[in-house]
């Protein structure tokens, strides 16, 4: 599969730097990684609107996920 939209583009960056992220920058418990599940599954859903042409609720979506992996590692005591 070919990356053909910008939305594909910017999701899987997301999840790439979550990953990254969660190497890096946490403690690697279960609880990290579950906290995680949701922003990965918002890049997922963001991807999928904004392929579809409903951009506006994509790049919400993309914005809110990344946004709650920067509070997670906010508030991550590592």
């Amino acid at each position: 599969m070919i990356m053909t939209t910008i939305f594909d583009l910017l999701s899987v960056v997301c999840f790439a730097g979550t990953a990254l992220a969660f190497f890096r920058f946490s403690d690697r418990t279960n609880k990290t990684l579950i906290q995680l599940m949701a922003p990965a599954l918002a890049f997922a859903i963001g991807n999928q609107l904004g392929n579809t042409g409903y951009t506006a609720f994509a790049l919400i979506l993309i914005l809110a996920g990344a946004s709650y992996v920067a509070l997670v590692f906010r508030h991550n005591p590592h």
